[in-house]
């Protein structure tokens, strides 16, 4: 089982595809996500990848943890579990109705 990383400090022009092309380099990338806004779906400036192998996702972070993509020095980290949200989408008022 792969691991996911959580890439931040991105430059709002970096995609996907370069991600996926980056992280290829020290091994098989099974996904690349850049998150994007909602409504104006412009990149917030992070992303997660994950990776198929432990190994390969370790060797992505030493390589490129502090290195330089468009200009601004990426954090890399392996991604933490996505808390669970509150209030199921009722602005916060608890009706039954």
């Amino acid at each position: 089982m792969g691991k996911k990383l959580y890439v931040g400090n991105l430059s709002y022009s970096v995609d996907a595809n370069q991600l996926t092309d980056l992280f290829g380099q020290v091994g098989t990338v099974d996904s690349a996500n850049v998150i994007t806004d909602r409504e104006t779906g412009r990149s917030k400036g992070f992303a997660f990848v994950e990776m198929s192998e432990n190994s390969e996702a370790q060797a992505a972070i030493e390589k490129y943890n502090g290195s330089d993509l468009d200009g601004r020095a990426m954090n890399i980290s392996e991604a933490k579990p996505q808390a669970p949200r509150d209030g199921g989408g009722r602005g916060g008022y608890n009706s039954r109705y």
